[in-house]
Order: C-alpha cells, then structure tokens, then sequence
C-alpha cells in the first residue's frame, strides 16, 4: 500500500501546483516563473544523484535532455495558457487528456497501433471535451487551445520518456529533465523583454510551495511509486489529479463552473476510467 500511497499524495500535491502557479503567474511573468522553478527543483534533486549523472555517456545525457526539452516546450504552452485563463480546473482535465492522446500518438512515432480500448474512450472523451470548452456556443477559447496543445506535447514527452526510461534511472532522469527545461525558459526569459513585476511575501510563499512541493517532492513521490505498483493501478490514482484540482480551485480561488463544464469534466474522468480499465483486460 505504500506505492498507492506515495502516487495518492503526489496527486495532491499536483494539485496544489496548478493553484499555486495560477497564483504566482498573475504577479510574476510565465518565463521566470518556469526558469526559477524548475531550476530551484533540480538544485534540490542534484545531491541525490549527481554521482550518478557524472556516470552517463553523451549519448544518454542528450537522450534524456531532448526529452527534456519536450517537456521544456509543453510547459512553456502551459504557463501562457494558465496565464490568459479564467479556469484552473477546465485546463486541469483538457491536461488530463494527455493519458489518452499518448496512443495515438505512439502511433505517429512509432507505428504501434492503439489498442481497442483507446478506439472505445476516445470518443468518450471528445463528448467531454467539447461540453467543456463549447459552453459559449462553437466557440473555443485561446486558453483551451493552449491547453490542448500542451496535452498534446505532454502526450509526446510521455511517449519518448517511456522509451528511454529502460536505459536511465527514473531520479536521474528527473534530474536531466528538470534542468532542461530551468535552462531552456532561462534562455527564452533573457532574450525576451519580460514586463516588470513585484515580489510580495505571498508570491514567495505559494513560488516556494509549486517549487518545493508540487515539483521536487511531488516528482520523487511519483517515481517511487510508479517503481512498487503495476502500470494501470498508477494511472487510476495519477487521474485522481484534475479531481483535486476542481475542489481546490473552489476552495482556494473561488472559482465556480457551470453545470455544462462540469458534466463535461465528469465525462473526460469517465473516459479515462474506461480506457484504464479497459486496457488492463
């Protein structure tokens, strides 16, 4: 029960994460936002494995790097999205469509045909995404896009990381990755104006929680998890994650969605449920 555990609280913790970054990015410009995170995260994971690291060969440290940078431009998609939304948890299950556009797309790459379980959720999952984001008649909003391009990045990212995952430890990985993307949005942030902003102790405050916690913390908690329990229980905990995020959003931010939104979100964590399930037959 421990690795149950462990993916339970990681899910929480993702949660906290999206609230937490909405709070940050309405003071603090997406680019620096991302480059302090993700470089603070991998400072801390860096005592834990750097032994291990100085240990890689070129080939694997630009292996798991380009991976990295897959992640590096889902995020940076992410953050404009989250930036220009009005909706944490909507963009929470349109990001939680990834599970299910991640078949299709090792189709794409590499010619390995989705199993009937996909053919049977995707549809599921289309009726709720369009109840979600056509509320406004057949009208989709910038940040939906967005957000639906992120998923499909993050998509691509969890199919190259799978395939490399047998040949560089998850920590390691983790490491390498985290550090991309600090590198990639340090660059990106420096080589673009950013707008002028202000630091207040509670912008700190929820920076250090989506670093600390719902990064460095949150992504060691995933990993020893995924290592002790089987493929499909992790992904039936890992899609609790929208959930926690809808009850957060409320709670802390206020946020309320219509009755259509929420039929919609229902309908894409059903989706998600079936194809899990489904698979494991």
């Amino acid at each position: 029960m421990r690795g149950e555990f462990h993916l339970l609280l990681a899910t929480l913790l993702a949660a906290v994460g999206w609230i937490a970054s909405k709070i940050v990015i309405e003071s603090v410009p997406g680019d620096i936002f991302l480059s302090v995170r993700f470089l603070f995260a991998s400072l801390i994971l860096f005592p834990f494995c750097y032994k291990k690291v100085l240990r890689l060969n070129f080939k694997q440290v630009i292996s798991v790097c380009s991976v990295g940078l897959i992640l590096a431009v889902s995020m940076k998609v992410w953050v404009y999205a989250m930036s220009i939304t009005a909706s944490v948890s909507e963009g929470a299950f349109i990001m939680s469509l990834a599970m299910i556009i991640a078949p299709f797309t090792s189709w794409l790459f590499f010619r390995q045909r989705p199993n009937r379980a996909f053919w049977f959720a995707l549809p599921i999952a289309i009726t709720g995404m369009m109840l979600m984001t056509l509320s406004n008649g057949w009208q989709v909003e910038k940040s939906q896009w967005c957000f639906l391009l992120a998923s499909a990045l993050l998509s691509i990212h969890f199919v190259f990381n799978k395939k490399m995952s047998s040949s560089v430890k998850p920590l390691i990985s983790i490491f390498l990755q985290l550090l991309t993307v600090g590198i990639f949005t340090t660059l990106f942030a420096v080589f673009n104006e950013q707008a002028h902003f202000e630091l207040t102790n509670n912008v700190i405050l929820w920076f250090v929680i989506s670093a600390v916690v719902a990064t460095s913390i949150r992504y060691l908690l995933q990993t020893m998890g995924q290592l002790s329990i089987k493929i499909e229980t992790a992904a039936l905990i890992m899609i609790l994650e929208p959930i926690w995020t809808l009850l957060m959003s409320m709670l802390v931010l206020g946020e309320i969605l219509e009755t259509q939104k929420l039929i919609g979100a229902a309908i894409i964590f059903l989706s998600l449920f079936l194809y899990i399930k489904l698979s494991r037959r």
